[in-house]
């Protein structure tokens, strides 16, 4: 039998101060500068892209994942009080019953627990939809990222990916 992923829908999800949209490729154009910053590729590599390879990007992110097995999900990031993007997260859920979290908040908006707050949303909307385990693999050196994915309920594990350690939450069984 084939190893299938529990469906996983992307939604629209509100927090206290966000507002997680599914990207979509026209959030490319408000997206490009907030994410120009080549710092922010520090520990993930690759270099910031403009506005129209940033639209392309997001267009194949949008037409999801060629192996059926694999679900993508990305959302634009919205400060409410500030009516601007500041990031995106994403969860790439699958093969199997497992889901990948990833974040990045732009520069100008560090610090104020954006990424946090929008992570803390992914893990919840992820267990809710019917994923046991959440992981996230971030090096050891960006500390920042250690601290959402800690905050997130994310633990350390002894297992490591490409110079990043997994950290993983696995959903509590019912009554436990």
């Amino acid at each position: 039998m084939p190893d299938r992923s529990p469906a996983f829908t992307p939604r629209p999800l509100r927090t206290a101060r966000l507002d997680l949209l599914p990207l979509h490729p026209d959030h490319a154009a408000e997206l490009a500068p907030v994410l120009a910053d080549p710092a922010l590729h520090t520990y993930t590599g690759g270099e910031p892209l403009d506005a129209p390879a940033l639209r392309e990007r997001y267009a194949r992110w949008a037409a999801g994942s060629p192996d059926p097995r694999v679900v993508w999900a990305n959302w634009a990031v919205r400060l409410r009080e500030a009516g601007a993007l500041v990031g995106t997260v994403q969860v790439t859920a699958g093969p199997g019953p497992v889901a990948e979290l990833a974040w990045v908040t732009g520069t100008a908006w560090q610090g104020r627990g954006i990424a946090t707050e929008a992570a803390k949303a992914l893990v919840t909307e992820v267990l809710r939809q019917g994923m046991p385990t959440v992981v996230a693999h971030v090096h050891p050196e960006h500390a920042a990222s250690v601290a959402v994915a800690s905050a997130a309920g994310l633990r350390p594990t002894p297992h490591w990916q490409d110079g990043e350690r997994r950290w993983e939450r696995t959903k509590e069984p019912a009554g436990a």
